[in-house]
């Protein structure tokens, strides 16, 4: 699983130190092995590949090229590429598209990375402000954000808090529904919403939060919810048993794994839209299965301490995708005491713009990680 390039995370942490942020265009870095003229034309057969998704061949790159060769030329440049394992064939007499060997190849040596205008991080900034919000409600917003802007699926893994507890309450929304908010010691606000037992009376709500407020004081989540199950488990509690449903469902919809609290995914639907064989299909299919896993949580945040800042995985240098054709450009982002505590990215075919997104997903989780702070 190869991060992405020394010299391109330096241009995206030179970006990020001037004013306004964002990333700038990188310097292509030396491919070596490869002549001027074999980089030009792998460059065009990639950069045609992202736009379009279909095979180039030597007629279209002698057209789309801005030095004179000949077609035979181009083929016999192409033939070379494809015996070093960076293009292939998928037909007979076809032309020829990039292999994920080549793929990161270009991404690490080739790749230049647009920049973002000062409306597009004005834009992105309003979008991810928190202020009014839940953190779980502005990272939703930060992962179909993130969607949008890629045409591709965005997805947060949200923090799983560890802080002390500050209070805890429970407001009726009607139709056997509660809404439950949580606040922390540090400020952080999060709502979730709860189905109400049947029959339950509008003060067992207040009885509810009288008793977690009176024993929330310096605990953290995890510490609340084993003290109230032990009560509860040895009668100790002073509740009735609706209300001790109600307590019981407000702390159970924060339960979360040892290391990653929730992964928002939005977009998923964008995954499909070039698929068109059964097995492309399946495949996808078993990624979307794994997205709603525990694991999946454990290893992308293990992912994104790999490194300190973009990652990019393309096809099957990440066991997570397997077979399934995608990328996934991935960032860490952190909180106010410098820990990484969840990762932002997008997940793509693989041939999604890398040098619009790499950007804007570098831009995204600085704002979550100052949001954070």
């Amino acid at each position: 699983m190869a991060p992405l390039a020394r010299p391109a995370l330096d241009a995206l942490a030179g970006a990020a130190a001037r004013p306004g942020g964002g990333a700038g265009e990188a310097a292509p870095a030396p491919v070596p092995g490869l002549d001027t003229r074999s980089l030009a034309i792998f460059r065009e057969i990639v950069e045609a590949y992202v736009e379009t998704g279909e095979p180039v061949g030597s007629r279209t790159l002698s057209r789309r090229l801005g030095i004179a060769l000949s077609p035979a030329t181009i083929r016999n440049v192409m033939a070379d590429l494809e015996h070093a394992g960076l293009l292939y064939a998928p037909h007979t007499s076809a032309g020829r598209l990039p292999t994920e060997r080549g793929l990161r190849m270009f991404v690490d040596g080739l790749l230049e990375y647009g920049q973002l205008s000062e409306e597009e991080r004005s834009a992105i900034a309003s979008q991810c402000d928190a202020a009014g919000r839940s953190l779980e409600d502005a990272l939703e917003q930060a992962s179909t954000l993130l969607s949008g802007l890629s045409q591709a699926a965005g997805l947060v893994l949200a923090p799983k808090s560890d802080s002390a507890l500050r209070h805890i309450e429970f407001v009726a929304l009607g139709e056997g529904r509660v809404l439950v908010v949580l606040v922390t010691a540090d400020g952080l606000v999060e709502n979730r919403v709860i189905e109400a037992p049947p029959g339950l009376p509008p003060s067992a709500l207040t009885q509810a939060a009288n008793y977690l407020n009176n024993r929330l004081v310096g605990r953290t989540l995890d510490e609340l919810r084993r003290l109230v199950e032990e009560e509860i488990a040895n009668h100790r509690a002073e509740l009735d048993a609706l209300t001790s449903k109600v307590v019981e469902a407000g702390l159970a919809t924060w339960a979360g794994g040892a290391k990653g609290g929730s992964l928002i995914v939005r977009g998923r639907a964008k995954l499909l839209q070039d698929v068109t064989a059964i097995e492309r299909l399946s495949s996808i299919q078993t990624l979307f299965e794994r997205l709603e896993t525990k694991e999946t949580l454990v290893r992308l945040l293990d992912l994104a301490n790999r490194a300190e800042g973009v990652q990019i995985f393309i096809g099957a240098e990440n066991t997570l995708f397997e077979m399934s054709g995608c990328a996934m450009i991935v960032s860490p982002y952190r909180d106010s005491r410098s820990h990484i505590v969840g990762a932002i990215g997008v997940i793509g075919p693989t041939r999604i713009n890398y040098g619009r997104i790499i950007p804007i997903v570098d831009y995204t989780a600085r704002l979550i990680g100052r949001m954070m702070g």
